[in-house]
């Protein structure tokens, strides 16, 4: 068995791929770049192909299956980028990654007081020296009722590591969980919107919840809510959140995560002009943290992402179920 690892960082992951190597008696080749037509050759002789968020075409699928690539695990919890149907159609098995919940939900909760006690704008006003007190008066988290919608392992800790401040706790998810409702109230998603001083999104992307923050959606929402998101960017309608910006209706929002963010996140694009005009005014605004996909960006939990790709392919040459396929 041998993977063609793609878009591999040297400066990190590569550092754990010898040692699953040797675990799982799996090979692999690996590139620092994402698929390309120039590349695309790299894996002939290889049965699965592994990328992180980067463009996978169709055709790209399908040359790799023509050099025998029957498996697809991706490095990242998310797999949206990936073209699914083609997938399918090819006979391709498909997983995401596994990493413990801690460090994305902790990155949140970091967000959110962030956000809440407006460290954005004191951090800037205080590079210019600027050290007064009008417009930093902030909001204490304990006192704030937070809306957490999705309550997966993500979600979940999230709503565990709340429990600690003391503020309120709603939740909304299709599949409520019992141990959620030991710290948070289940309800409607128009409840949520319309109690919430903070709203944090932990879903995947998926076609039923593109743009699930749109412009009705936040109308619904309290005066001066504040939105996070360390999921998707395709979550939040990006029109919708500029325009209840400047309204004043979001006070202000955490995100690492942005729509249209594939080819900018990872990158170094000092001294670009970068094809996303709603990033670029996100970043005007004061009381909007932006930081570039980095919630996952522990080494727990990059050792764990490389390992999960060692581990379905392993599964999925023997036969093992893999709890981490993507049902396509």
């Amino acid at each position: 068995m041998k993977i063609c690892f793609y878009a591999l960082r040297p400066f990190d992951e590569l550092a754990y791929c010898e040692p699953c190597k040797e675990k799982y008696g799996i090979d692999y080749v690996w590139c620092p770049d994402a698929p390309s037509p120039e590349n695309l050759h790299l894996a002939q002789g290889c049965n699965a192909v592994s990328t992180n968020p980067c463009e996978v075409t169709p055709e790209y699928l399908r040359a790799f299956a023509k050099m025998g690539v029957r498996y697809l695990p991706c490095r990242s919890i998310g797999y949206d980028h990936l073209p699914l149907d083609t997938a399918k159609e090819l006979g391709m098995r498909v997983s995401h990654s596994h990493y413990p919940p801690e460090g994305v939900a902790n990155y949140t909760i970091m967000l959110m007081l962030m956000a809440t006690r407006k460290m954005n704008q004191i951090m800037l006003r205080a590079a210019a020296q600027d050290y007064s007190l009008p417009g930093k008066m902030g909001k204490d988290l304990s006192g704030c009722t937070v809306g957490v919608i999705g309550t997966g392992k993500i979600g979940r800790t999230v709503i565990k590591h709340l429990s600690g401040f003391g503020c309120k706790v709603l939740a909304y998810d299709l599949y409520p969980n019992d141990e959620v409702c030991q710290t948070a109230e289940y309800v409607d998603l128009d409840t949520l919107y319309a109690e919430s001083d903070v709203i944090t999104l932990h879903l995947n992307a998926t076609p039923a919840n593109h743009h699930l923050i749109d412009g009705a959606a936040i109308a619904k929402m309290k005066p001066g809510v504040i939105l996070i998101n360390t999921a998707r960017g395709t979550l939040i309608e990006p029109e919708a959140l500029v325009n209840g910006l400047e309204s004043g209706k979001i006070g202000g929002a955490g995100l690492d995560v942005v729509e249209e963010e594939t080819g900018i996140c990872y990158y170094n694009r000092a001294g670009e002009a970068m094809a996303n005009r709603e990033l670029a005014l996100l970043r005007s605004f004061p009381n909007v943290i932006v930081s570039p996909h980095t919630a996952f960006y522990t080494d727990v939990n990059v050792a764990s992402m490389v390992q999960s790709a060692f581990e379905a392919v392993d599964n999925f040459a023997h036969g093992r179920e893999e709890p981490n396929e993507v049902k396509l």
